[in-house]
């Protein structure tokens, strides 16, 4: 189906949505496959292929423990943070897999064979997952780079019940192999049925004039394509709760975020300071209010918490930054009704999956395709539009203000320290946010023309990423990933 609203804004857990959450979907698809099929009975053995960035980084960004719990049959949507750790203590301890729901078999993380120097050719980061009968074999070892697992010299099984290769192309999104031309054809078609589909800012801001509608109201036709009026009010505010959801769960945690960099979480005790230095809500702090805000979703990230990816995992702290500021601080916000503060939910995330929708038909959210600038770059513009709606910006000064915050996100690379998505990537989404409510400030303060159009900056973002040397899309091989000691 077409990009939407609520695919660009999903609930999943942390640390990463092209690493965490879109492999631990493609798992819970394998396994569904299965138990339809009724193969679960004959099912013996396992075999799980990770490859390019999911393998480089797995450990770290939680890929192979996401896997599993796919496997077992959850979905990043449903499940909840407790039931991860029960799941992944379990098999921890017993080292058996419950397959789909239905089916025992001996597996682990470290049964898992890795691939860290061979990129699939659809995407960096796929998955590989074979099922074999009695008589198969559930290891091996793919010889072009020194895949690891047990048994890696053991004959591939002639006995395949199931098997099928999948790709985690940034936000949770996955694409199965051999199905990309039929994916993108059901997308072709599906935007056909919309009534005001767009696929350039220059085509959105058209629909904006022929029809004297604003972004949001544009994407909202789109969106009740699908859904009623009242169904996306309520999706997007369930959106916003979660998000404020993940903010509290994260200042009630203390200590070290886990991965073993010792980085110590700042959310709590920089709540505990703000509540003493700024209990009549001056607006002179509205940067540190900010700050908070993207830290404390970030922190809960890092910790494999429960998340909105916006549009990513990575990036999850922007919108939520901004969208505080704007229900806090923008003009008039002081006197809004509970009715007011939902209507400015929903039309800033309206008009920001509008600007989530072009980056994902015309570029990449995937930092393992194009680097962070995929990531915060695309989370900032989403956000500074957002911003700028709300505050009463034309749909000119709209497009202007996420041109404005992509514009001087281009470049940025993705080299988190340790593949974990703790530094930079945790104060990364602060700078970003503060980039964006300056983005829209700036836009708002002009008549919405501008010399470099946001079509433009898309177009630069993914041919930088193309560009980009693979060190910097999330590898762990470059930038402070190798030059910062993890330990």
């Amino acid at each position: 189906m077409a990009v939407g609203v609520f695919e660009l804004f999903s609930v999943g857990i942390g640390p990463s949505s092209s690493h965490t959450v879109g492999p631990m979907r493609a798992g819970a698809v394998f396994a569904r496959e299965l138990r339809e099929r009724g193969l679960l009975d004959r099912v013996a053995s396992l075999r799980v292929d990770v490859y390019g960035s999911l393998a480089a980084t797995g450990h770290g960004h939680g890929t192979f423990t996401a896997v599993l719990l796919g496997l077992e049959g959850f979905e990043p949507e449903e499940i909840l943070p407790e039931q991860v750790e029960e799941r992944l203590a379990a098999i921890a301890e017993t080292g058996k897999l419950n397959l789909a729901g239905g089916k025992v078999l001996p597996y682990g993380v470290e049964d898992m064979v890795l691939h860290p120097l061979t990129v699939l050719p659809r995407h960096t980061n796929g998955l590989k997952f074979k099922v074999y009968g009695a008589a198969g074999a559930s290891e091996g070892r793919g010889a072009d780079d020194g895949g690891t697992g047990p048994g890696a010299d053991a004959a591939p099984s002639p006995e395949v019940l199931h098997e099928a290769t999948f790709f985690s192309v940034g936000g949770g999104f996955i694409v199965r192999e051999g199905e990309e031309d039929a994916a993108q054809k059901e997308l072709d078609e599906s935007k056909k049925e919309l009534p005001l589909p767009f696929r350039t800012a220059a085509e959105l801001l058209g629909r904006c004039s022929s029809k004297g509608l604003s972004i949001s109201d544009i994407m909202l036709v789109n969106e009740k394509a699908s859904r009623s009026e009242e169904e996306i009010r309520e999706g997007l505010l369930h959106i916003w709760s979660v998000m404020e959801g993940c903010v509290e769960s994260s200042l009630k945690r203390e200590g070290l975020l886990p991965g073993g960099l010792k980085v110590r979480r700042r959310a709590p005790d920089w709540h505990e300071r703000l509540l003493k230095e700024d209990k009549d809500r001056d607006p002179i702090y509205w940067q540190e209010w900010v700050n908070l805000i993207a830290l404390a979703v970030n922190e809960e990230n890092a910790s494999g918490g429960r998340v909105v990816t916006a549009p990513t995992n990575g990036a999850a702290g922007i919108i939520p930054a901004v969208l505080y500021y704007a229900l806090n601080y923008a003009p008039g916000m002081d006197k809004a009704t509970q009715q007011d503060k939902d209507d400015v939910v929903v039309k800033f995330l309206l008009a920001a999956g509008a600007v989530g929708v072009l980056y994902k038909e015309q570029a990449s959210i995937s930092g393992a395709e194009v680097g962070c600038q995929g990531e915060v770059g695309s989370a900032s513009s989403m956000a500074a539009a957002g911003l700028a709606e709300v505050m009463g910006g034309t749909p000119g000064q709209v497009e202007n203000a996420a041109e404005i915050a992509m514009e001087h996100n281009l470049g940025l690379t993705c080299d988190p320290i340790g593949g974990l998505v703790q530094v930079p990537c945790i104060e990364r989404n602060a700078i970003a946010a503060a980039k964006a409510i300056n983005a829209a400030k700036m836009a708002l303060w002009g008549d919405g023309t501008h010399r470099v159009s946001l079509d433009e900056v898309i177009v630069t973002m993914r041919e930088t990423g193309k560009d980009m040397s693979h060190k910097y899309k999330e590898t762990a091989m470059g930038g402070l990933a190798v030059n910062v000691v993890e330990c």
